[in-house]
């Protein structure tokens, strides 16, 4: 199955983690409180009054810039949309690979393997983790089913404000975050989607967004580039079986996405799935994992270098 969701972004402003939006513009998470505040004077003077008086003209920044955000977001959702695109495969791990299984005509079988890394570092307790252990091993015989997804916004948006004509660096960057923000909403949302509809192993889940924000639902979705799925060029294996293009992402040479507010990633379903740091890994790791990627050690070695 693979579906592909255009939104309209009133219907992903909910889900934005306004946390990540002001680290982004250098505030620490306490100021990202204005987002529950109301709007009334009263209650926004109480919020401002309960930070120390150093602290207090950096709030005041930090609630005009929530307001300009707002403002901007209302006039963006006028013309432009949030894209998402994924796919629920049925699939095994086969060790530290994924194994993806699709039926094309008729009994035919297509195989589409991603080699994935397993942490490698001495550790006080616990396993060496890989996210193919959220998978079922094909030696048990029992299909599971993994996600794949990439999402993004209309490339526009991260153009806005930076002519000549109409120049304005702090729109031009605040357009830039917004558009991040909303490709990482969209995607929470369409989490929220696939867990509740359309893999539907969440049917009956009833969280508010604070309790998606802070994850608590079952499975999760790690992202390409992030600690458990640092290999950028992964973007590349992905590409090649859900396709990118449907939503207008491109994929450079070094694995990056463009528009730059464009993620993408797994959806693991596991109920004791969890984030982690793949870390250092040793030479001999590096060099199975070209392997398994079919690949050269030294092309891969350059999508590595943080983790060797």
């Amino acid at each position: 199955m693979i579906k592909t969701i255009t939104y309209h972004l009133r219907d992903v402003i909910p889900y934005i983690n306004w946390i990540y939006f002001f680290h982004a513009w250098g505030f620490p998470p306490r100021f990202a409180g204005i987002v529950d505040v109301h709007d009334c004077a009263g209650c926004r003077a109480g919020w401002l009054n309960q930070f120390p008086e150093e602290e207090k003209a950096r709030a005041t920044e930090a609630m005009r810039l929530y307001d300009d955000a707002r403002q901007m977001l209302t006039k963006l959702d006028a013309t432009y949309h949030s894209y998402v695109r994924f796919g629920l495969y049925d699939a095994n791990s086969d060790g530290d690979n994924l194994v993806f299984w699709s039926d094309e005509e008729g009994d035919a079988k297509k195989e589409f393997r991603l080699p994935l890394l397993r942490q490698q570092q001495k550790k006080t307790e616990g396993p060496f983790l890989c996210l193919s252990d959220y998978v079922r091993p094909v030696s048990h015989g029992i299909r599971d089913k993994v996600g794949v997804f990439c999402a993004t916004v209309d490339e526009e948006i991260e153009h806005l404000y930076e002519k000549d004509e109409d120049y304005d660096p702090f729109a031009h960057m605040l357009c830039q975050t917004l558009a991040d923000r909303m490709a990482e909403a969209s995607v929470e949302k369409m989490h929220e989607e696939v867990r509740k509809i359309y893999w539907g192993y969440a049917p009956d889940e009833q969280l508010s967004i604070k309790d998606l924000l802070l994850e608590r639902f079952q499975g999760i979705r790690p992202a390409v580039g992030y600690p458990s799925l640092p290999d950028q060029s992964t973007n590349f294996d992905l590409d090649a079986w859900l396709d990118f293009s449907r939503i207008g992402i491109r994929i450079t040479e070094t694995g990056a996405m463009i528009p730059h507010a464009s993620v993408s990633g797994l959806i693991l379903a596991h109920p004791q799935a969890k984030y982690f740091a793949v870390g250092k890994i040793g030479e001999d790791q590096l060099q199975d994992y070209a392997s398994r990627k079919g690949k050269p050690v030294d092309a891969i070695r350059k999508f590595l270098t943080a983790n060797l």
